[in-house]
């Protein structure tokens, strides 16, 4: 019977639990450069030239920030869980140096050995100066207005202007 009491109870808990499930499927996801393992190998020193580089790659992910000379191709695969951050699972980084003539020099591939995690630490950015207390951040200025060279001393300002 599809409308007795206790098989809508048995479709309910199969539908609560494919709600709850499904929060915990391993989601992937692919971030850059779409990479093909035989045109990065085609690429040669001496023989491709940025134009030809263009044409077989493409426009790079991004060029060399002190020097337009390098071309890096990022590909980067990605898994998280529906309710988390994603994590690179798989990096491929492509490093194109032409030389001052736009000529290929070297082709270099880095991957996962590059991947850093940076945590922060207590989710506060250390600063220097003193700790003030919101009060002190309200009212601090008050009778400090026009009075040049008469402000309090803090840590980065041992002698309070004097």
């Amino acid at each position: 019977m599809v409308g007795s009491p206790v098989s809508r109870m048995m479709m309910g808990a199969a539908l609560g639990a494919v709600v709850v499930l499904g929060g915990c499927q391993r989601v992937p996801g692919h971030q850059g450069f779409i990479s093909d393992t035989a045109l990065i190998e085609g690429i040669k020193p001496g023989v491709d030239n940025r134009e030809s580089v263009e044409k077989t790659l493409g426009r790079p992910s991004f060029e060399g920030q002190f020097d337009s000379r390098d071309w890096y191709y990022v590909a980067r695969d990605t898994r998280s869980y529906a309710y988390k951050l994603p994590v690179p699972s798989a990096q491929l980084v492509t490093h194109v140096r032409f030389d001052k003539d736009g000529n290929v020099i070297a082709v270099d591939k880095t991957g996962m050995e590059k991947v850093a995690f940076v945590a922060p630490i207590k989710d506060k950015t250390p600063t220097l100066g003193r700790n003030r207390t919101l009060f002190e951040d309200l009212f601090g200025n008050i009778g400090q207005v026009g009075a040049v060279g008469k402000g309090g001393s803090s840590t980065d300002n041992p002698t309070g202007g004097q």
